[in-house]
């Protein structure tokens, strides 16, 4: 285990007489726990920025103009309420669907419809209208590709996916929101 330099005795001044000190134990386990806990705080928005980089990957592909098409756009994330999950026996166990023709059938959470992990720039589209590939471009959430589908996307539909629930109900339900599309090549 690594020990932290300062971990052990140390003596402490004390503040109102510079006379006085005394010597104090330190558990250096808890030392590195909390050390472990400052050090993974501090990892977070460089994960936080790593993901959001994954997102700028999806390009338009080049020399190709772009359909507009006007749509509605919502907002999704992972969790039950959006993506209607949830888990039985008082809240444990796997997920499950909860409506639908597979209601009861194991749900893998995070997974999208095409077999990738869902993640920024993961769009949930009517796949008859928008095949598995396409880009488009929403203002305001950026580029993204159609990876996912779901019960209630027919037509000129998009769910933008967020990485929080509070996000996804921040962006909310957006109408006649012009969409720049790049269908896939057959």
């Amino acid at each position: 285990m690594f020990r932290f330099p300062w971990a052990g005795y140390f003596r402490r001044n004390r503040r109102f007489d510079p006379n006085r000190s005394e010597s104090i134990r330190v558990d250096y386990r808890a030392v590195s726990r909390y050390a472990a806990a400052v050090l993974a705080g501090a990892a977070l928005p460089l994960l936080v920025w790593v993901s959001g980089c994954v997102s700028n990957t999806i390009r338009p592909p080049e020399g190709r103009q772009p359909v507009v098409m006007t749509m509605e756009v919502t907002g999704y994330c992972n969790c039950g309420e959006c993506c209607s999950w949830y888990r039985p026996y008082l809240g444990f166990g796997s997920p499950v669907i909860s409506k639908g023709p597979n209601k009861g059938k194991p749900k893998e959470v995070g997974v999208t419809a095409s077999g990738t992990r869902a993640r920024l720039g993961t769009v949930a589209a009517d796949t008859s209208a928008l095949p598995f590939g396409t880009i488009v471009h929403v203002e305001g959430y950026g580029y993204g590709r159609v990876e996912d589908r779901g019960g209630a996307i027919t037509g000129n539909k998009l769910d933008l996916w967020f990485p929080s629930h509070s996000e996804a109900l921040k962006w909310g339900r957006k109408k006649n929101v012009q969409v720049k599309v790049w269908k896939p090549e057959k």
